[in-house]
């Protein structure tokens, strides 16, 4: 197997049992903003919001040179519409795929289909990409390495997926679990919540059925203490920040910094 040129790695972060850190990005993608993550950030690597945004593919394939520039790996977080949506980020260099707003295990194993070559899954082999090496790989030597270091992560979010996170967990191929907070709460009836005791419930038995089946889980969080509990629940990847969130932060800070030259009308 080649080279892995990344700085790091998620998948063999998450492997070793080592915390990671990610953002995400969807509203504001520039490649700009992902060199000075990946300068001064501390950041293992970041996402990018194909669910929620409309960040096109050809703008994915850009993002994701920037991220091979600064050293950080990437996945995509897709919805579970199609094959080509599964599919094609991981072919412009994508590390894995993330899927939003899973209900069943069929809808789970239809995505370990559309996102694996044979004999896991039935993804179609094209070698002219970034993930192939621009066909610099020899195919067998590329199908073994894209289904041993190309992750899918399966978002769970729903009662649904909650109700069914132990079958979820146990599918082969399947790499990882994804909690989205917001949309876990909301479905809860809790909307904004996210340490509601329904969902501490929720986020033990995704924790329990990870640990039962020895798949690692992530997570987005807004604040240190959401993170605190999740981690003592074993949970690896935390998405820590957004495009949008280091606006706040960093308007909110200097705000605070220079409040000396608030003006009083």
């Amino acid at each position: 197997m080649r080279e892995n040129h990344q700085s790091h790695s998620i998948k063999e972060r998450l492997d070793a049992g080592k915390i990671v850190r990610v953002m995400s990005m969807g509203v504001i993608p520039d490649p700009k903003l992902i060199e000075v993550a990946g300068l001064i950030g501390n950041l293992h690597g970041l996402w990018i919001d194909q669910e929620h945004s409309a960040v096109p593919h050809s703008q994915v394939e850009t993002l994701l040179m920037a991220c091979r520039a600064s050293g950080l790996d990437a996945f995509a977080r897709v919805p579970p519409t199609d094959y080509a949506t599964i599919m094609r980020p991981m072919e412009a260099g994508c590390g894995g795929v993330m899927v939003a707003q899973i209900r069943t295990p069929e809808e789970v194993a239809q995505m370990v289909e559309w996102a694996k070559y044979p004999p896991l899954g039935t993804r179609g082999l094209f070698m002219a990409n970034a993930e192939a090496g621009y066909a610099t790989v020899p195919p067998a030597e590329h199908v073994v390495q894209a289904n041993h270091d190309r992750w899918l992560a399966i978002q769970i979010e729903t009662v649904e997926a909650v109700d069914c996170v132990d079958q979820i967990a146990a599918t082969e191929g399947v790499d990882l679990l994804f909690v989205g907070p917001g949309d876990l709460a909301c479905t809860l009836g809790v909307p904004g919540q996210a340490l509601h005791p329904l969902c501490t419930e929720a986020l033990e038995k995704i924790s329990a059925a990870c640990r039962k089946h020895g798949k690692p889980w992530g997570t987005l969080t807004r604040d240190p203490a959401h993170a605190a509990v999740c981690r003592e629940l074993g949970c690896q990847l935390f998405s820590i920040c957004s495009d949008v969130d280091i606006l706040h932060r960093g308007l909110n800070s200097t705000r605070e910094l220079f409040h000396e030259l608030d003006q009083v009308d």
